[in-house]
Parts: structure tokens; sequence; C-alpha cells
């Protein structure tokens, strides 16, 4: 089905003239065929009462872990978009720690064939380095002409400043984007949580503010030095923020994003041991997370991401310490957004942080809502009420600690590649 007719919605499009307008939208084969403030349906259609809701230019998630190839037991292409269908999301840009890993033409070439007219576009970031250790170079041209958007070694933060370095110089070359999670892993080996007085009181080692900031502000040097671009991953600390602010004064060509779940969760949260709180940048305390807000309503961030990592069920129901890091996350990002948040982030905010800023910094177009054009369309509303249960996840796996949690705000309907997505 390709074909509806979204009734009474309220327009976020910064870049149209019926941006904050009530309008009826009429889709037609895949494409806009109408806006006006009145559409009488004619013949057999599909009609969406959307009063009250919003229709926005469609959603992109950035950082994405799919299990294909190599880990399809925690999550297949089909599974991940489904969730990501759900979440709002017509695009997601995956990581490349897949097995083998996204690191030549081929794997990019693989991805894209895989998922090509997908209702939800699957995009790949290409590996730094060889296998994602850290040591070889990858040929990072190649797959960049055969689609990767990006480059980076995903979970793996690149701790060799020498392989840093080169990289930022070698794409830019062709405009390329180097993206990287700042963490010092020497001086926070067999972390479990963020260092501080819960870590303490729980006798576990942590991960010292200090791990971030330090290769943040490494790769900000190596970024002026070289000139290139950057975008740093998951920050999670108030003077990660406040480093960020300071490159961005200089004119650098830096970007910054951070997971929801560092929004709303604290380390305090972890006092009952929920594995599923387990993640990477790790939950962080109040003052943190609180600058992390601030940066985005400075937008000293960028964008929000879900930091989708799906695992299977014997990696988390373990003791604490034995638990990986990673918690699924496309499904509920909105939610959680607007039914903590609703009062610091407006709808306009929201799709500004989730559909216009990610293309932005991927240096992709976004989508316009405009009568002719292609529909890659994401409709939300933020009043409904509904509760996250088990038998809602759409994900292979269900690595989540937000079973049985209500929630205010849903996407309604996704459309994307002629394929339309209903889920109220």
């Amino acid at each position: 089905m390709s074909d509806l007719l979204i009734k009474k919605v309220t327009l976020i499009d910064p870049a149209s003239d019926l941006n904050g307008k009530i309008r009826d939208v009429l889709i037609r084969k895949g494409k806009i065929s109408d806006i006006r403030a009145n559409i009488s349906p004619s013949g057999k259609i599909k009609i969406l009462d959307a009063k009250g809701g919003y229709c926005s230019p469609g959603w992109l998630d950035v950082g994405v872990q799919t299990g294909d190839p190599g880990f399809e037991h925690r999550e297949n292409l089909e599974t991940v978009s489904k969730a990501a269908a759900a979440g709002g999301f017509t695009g997601i840009v995956c990581q490349p720690n897949t097995l083998p890993v996204i690191q030549s033409k081929s794997e990019v070439l693989y991805l894209k064939n895989r998922t090509s007219n997908n209702l939800v576009d699957i995009l790949p970031i290409g590996a730094i380095s060889h296998e994602c250790k850290g040591v070889d170079m990858t040929e990072m041209y190649d797959m960049h002409h055969a689609g990767a958007l990006a480059f980076s070694d995903g979970k793996y933060p690149i701790q060799d400043a020498g392989l840093m370095l080169r990289s930022l110089q070698y794409v830019k070359a062709f405009n390329g984007l180097i993206i990287n999670h700042p963490q010092e892993d020497s001086i926070s080996k067999n972390a479990q949580l963020h260092e501080g007085m819960v870590s303490t009181s729980l006798g576990m080692p942590g991960f010292p503010s200090i791990a971030e900031e330090l290769m943040l502000q490494r790769d900000i040097e190596l970024l002026e030095y070289s000139g290139s671009r950057l975008h740093v991953a998951n920050i999670s600390t108030a003077r990660g923020v406040a480093l960020l602010q300071k490159a961005k004064a200089r004119g650098l060509n830096i970007t910054g994003s951070t997971p929801i779940m560092n929004l709303i969760f604290e380390d305090k949260d972890l006092l009952q041991f929920d594995t599923n709180l387990k993640v990477l940048p790790p939950l962080r305390e109040k003052l943190d997370r609180e600058a992390l807000i601030k940066g985005f309503q400075n937008g000293i961030l960028d964008y929000i991401n879900s930091n989708h990592i799906p695992l299977e069920e014997e990696t988390k129901m373990v003791e604490f310490p034995y638990a990986k890091f990673g918690a699924i996350g496309l499904e509920t990002l909105y939610a959680l957004l607007n039914t903590h948040l609703n009062k610091k982030f407006t709808p306009s905010k929201i799709v500004e942080l989730l559909a216009i800023n990610p293309r932005k910094v991927l240096c992709i177009d976004v989508p316009v809502i405009a009568k002719n054009k292609p529909a890659n369309l994401t409709i939300f509303h933020p009043d409904i009420k509904w509760t996250y249960n088990s038998s809602d996840i759409k994900s292979k796996s269900q690595n989540t600690p937000l079973i049985g949690q209500n929630f205010t705000g849903k996407v309604i309907a996704v459309i994307n590649n002629k394929q339309i997505g209903l889920f109220k």
C-alpha cells in the first residue's frame, strides 16, 4: 500500500512555508500528491486521522548496531528495519562492527543491495581500521565511492593518535567524515560503570570522566592540525560538552551527539544492578545529564541517537560484572524523550535533533514536505499514552530496561520508498 490520506496533521519542516500549519496530506504512489487545508478522499484510500499529531521529514538514527552479517542471532536486517520503523525512523546508519567487518567496497555494497527499496533506508559506516583493531587503515576512498557515509571503528575507540591523524588527513581529500567515540582505554580498564560515589559504594571499578575528556581533547587537537571533519559520538560528560563548545567556537569542523539513555538515566539507577542499564558510554551523574540536556538546548550537541545494541539473553542474564554493555533503543527513543523531557524539547526541536541535524552532519539531503516530492515522512503524536510491553518489541533481542514502562508520545506512521508503516 502506497496511498494514504493524512488528516489534520501539523507540519514540521523548517524548509517549508507550511511549517507549523495544520493540513491534510495526500500520498499517492509514494509521492506527496497534494497538501491542502481539507482534502476529500476519492476512491478507495486509507485515511489516517492525525489530529493533534505532527508530520515531519523522516527521522534518521546514526550508529545502529545491526547483526547482519555474522550476528543474525542478535538482530537481522528485517528485524532492525521493523524496530526502526516502529520508532519513527525511515533511515538508520549502521556501525561497521559486523562479521565480516564493513571494511571494503564489498561489504558496503552487500548492505546496500540487501536493503534497497526497504521502508527503512539502511546506510553503512565503513571501518577506519582492518577488523576495527586500530592498527592498519582501510581503503576508505573505495568505500566512500561505494556509498559509505562516514568512517568509524564503531564501539572500538581509536586509541592510536597516529592512526587517528592519518585517517583525518586521508578523508579530507574527499570531504569525508571521521566518527570516534572518545574513551581512553588505558585508564578505564575493567570498568563497569561511571567512576563516582555509586561505583565506590558498589565496590566496582569505574570509567573516570577524564577517560572521555582526554581522548576528546586529543581528537580536537588532531582535527585542528589536519583541517578535516570530525563527529564525536557518545559524549556523556559535562566537561565533554564544554570541550565541544570551545572547539566549535574555534571554527573547527566538529559535531557531537549523545545517546538517549544518557539524557534520561544516571549512575544511581544502577544501584539495583539492572544489567540492561549497563551501557557505553556509561550513565553519569546528575550534573553530567543536565549539562547534556543544556548542550542540546544551546545547539552545542547536534543530534540524539538510540545507541541500539541488540544482545542475546545469555549475555545480560548474568552477574553485573560479566554482562556485556548495550541495550536496544530504536523503538523507544522518541517515547523516552517526549515522556521525560517534553518541557525541555518542543516537537520542532525534536525534529531538528532526529531528522534535520543527523543529515546535515552526514551531508545528505533532508527530505522536504512539498507537493510532488517523494514521501519520506514520520508522523507522531505527543499525547498518546501507552505501555511498552515485551510483545511490542520488534527487535530480535529484548535487552532493554524499559519493559513495562508507561510512555506519553508515540509514532503512528512512517512513509518511505513507496511504503507505509502504520502503528496507531
